[in-house]
């Protein structure tokens, strides 16, 4: 559940950008509201609920006078469900009775300026309500900590951005936090809160035990067949869920999986990702970390859609089965090399229009023959390995969507009813869903080292 106090910070931080560079243009039309209440909205983008207090200030709902009911009982449910907040939040002492008394009419519709107040009464948007514990990593934009929130005690990941007077916030970060707040599903990472200052933007993360990465590293890489078929499962859940919503990851990797102690795989790093539903003709090639970058981006297409995410699950399912990454290349060119030399050197009748492409004619390759990927993949079964084949496709339009993968054969052992559950619940709610105990782990449990995002 994300309890935002308000896109206001998000605009704040937009105004240190140069105004050339269009990133406040770009944060002002993509940054809507939080939270979308089914209200009348007025002129002035507030619903018509409004205080009875002046427009031009943002005062707070305990200076309202009592319109509620006086039979009627305020509980901390009621307040929860009213701000979106977390079931198990702890109110600060004294904020049930002050709402009790003073909120606006409560079967009414609450403004966002009057909720936004509301959620920083209760600590949302400040530093002090998260302890920092550990030092998780560092980039060259963000510090990421592991920390504790005092409203929940519950572990939170705090993603600490530093403000450049010059520069402003990075882009990523805006990226980020743009595609999130729309972003409510169980195999996408929760962004909780926000936190401006001035001198950095917080981003509150919950908190995941370690990447997919190191899992297999204290796997001895040798994942559990059932546990990969779950992952994956997983993966595409969320990637499914994004791309129905037009948004593409564009960095799917394992340091960018992030799983937690019960085996819940999520999707993090949104900073590449990009809604395609924003009109442009083109969008970057230079995304996609190298090993995971699909051939016709390699070869210099910026022309993609949802199907440049596929190609990236395919890498990473062979990586889970086999232990060892797919297509480990250095350079572009030798990234194309491994692919061709597995997958064999295209031609016009596997890949129209390949010989007139510049890049493809330059590197002049050798016309390899296909390899057969059930050489390469011992532990796969003949569905798994249809599946990879339909994954490793070398033009976008032919590689599988994620809502077609999930229906594949290789998942039917995991039942019908994992097809049908809300975005929101967990395949772990099913009782015959289970992880099975890693034979090769070298540790005891998940939670023995903690391990967040990707840095920028």
């Amino acid at each position: 559940m994300v309890a935002i106090a308000d896109m206001h910070t998000l605009k704040q931080v937009a105004l240190h950008q140069n105004s050339s560079s269009g990133f406040l243009v770009m944060l002002l039309c993509v940054c809507t509201e939080i939270v979308h209440e089914d209200v009348k909205m007025g002129s002035d983008g507030e619903s018509d609920q409004a205080s009875a207090t002046s427009s031009e200030g943002v005062h707070s709902p305990v200076r309202v006078r009592l319109r509620n009911n006086p039979g009627r009982k305020i509980s901390t449910e009621d307040i929860n469900k009213r701000l979106s907040l977390p079931a198990d939040i702890r109110l600060p002492d004294g904020y049930l009775e002050k709402f009790c008394l003073n909120s606006p009419l409560f079967d009414k519709p609450l403004s966002r300026r009057l909720r936004r107040v509301s959620l920083s009464e209760i600590g949302f948007g400040k530093l002090e309500t998260y302890v920092k514990l550990d030092k998780l990593g560092e980039g060259t934009y963000a510090t990421v900590y592991k920390g504790r929130s005092k409203l929940t005690d519950n572990l939170v990941a705090l993603k600490e951005i530093r403000l450049e007077h010059e520069e402003g916030a990075p882009c990523t970060a805006i990226r980020e936090v743009s595609l999130l707040k729309d972003l409510k599903h169980a195999n996408i990472v929760t962004l909780h809160d926000i936190i401006h200052t001035q001198k950095s933007l917080t981003l509150v993360f919950e908190y995941l035990d370690k990447d997919l990465k190191q899992y297999l590293d204290d796997c001895g890489n040798c994942i559990h067949m059932h546990n990969v078929k779950l992952f994956l499962f997983q993966l595409l859940r969320g990637l499914n869920y994004c791309h129905c919503r037009k948004v593409l990851h564009r960095d799917l990797k394992p340091q960018n999986l992030l799983i937690n102690d019960r085996g819940e795989l999520k999707l993090a790093d949104f900073g590449l990702a990009r809604a395609k539903s924003i009109p442009t003709k083109t969008y970057s090639n230079e995304v996609v970390t190298l090993w995971y970058r699909p051939p016709d981006i390699l070869l210099g297409c910026t022309d993609y859609s949802t199907q440049i995410d596929m190609w990236g699950v395919g890498c990473i399912f062979y990586e889970m089965s086999t232990g060892r990454p797919l297509f480990p290349g250095s350079t572009v060119e030798e990234e194309l090399h491994f692919i061709f030399k597995l997958l064999g050197t295209p031609n016009e009748s596997t890949w129209p229009g390949i010989t007139s492409n510049e890049e493809f004619i330059s590197y002049n390759y050798p016309r390899y023959r296909a390899d057969c990927l059930q050489n390469h993949t011992p532990r796969l079964d003949n569905e798994g390995v249809e599946l990879l084949s339909k994954l490793l496709q070398f033009e976008g339009r032919k590689r599988i969507s994620a809502e077609e993968a999930m229906k594949c054969p290789y998942f039917h052992t995991l039942g019908h009813r994992v097809t049908t559950l809300p975005d929101t619940t967990s395949i772990f709610a099913l009782q015959d869903i289970q992880l099975e105990k890693e034979p090769g782990n070298r540790t005891s449990s998940l939670s023995d080292s903690g391990k967040f995002l990707c840095l920028p």
